[in-house]
């Protein structure tokens, strides 16, 4: 027959097992998001400094264009 000290020690060494599997699995989530955060930031870095170097297009803006004849 165990021991009900043993038994507690036992299912309390189960539940640190089950929680560093559970933290390492978190910590892997976590890296792999801040990857995909990293690369995200780095296109959308990219996209305005492309936006930046656009020349002015020949479209007027809207305070230089002539209302509608139905004005």
């Amino acid at each position: 027959m165990p021991n009900p000290l043993e038994q507690d020690i036992e299912a309390l060494q189960t539940k640190v097992a089950y929680q560093e599997d559970i933290i390492e699995t978190l910590s892997n989530a976590l890296a792999d998001q801040q990857q995909q955060l990293d690369k995200l930031t780095f296109k959308m870095n990219h996209v305005v400094n492309k936006l930046k170097d656009l020349q002015p297009s020949n479209i007027a803006s809207q305070e230089e264009e002539t209302p509608p004849p139905h004005y």
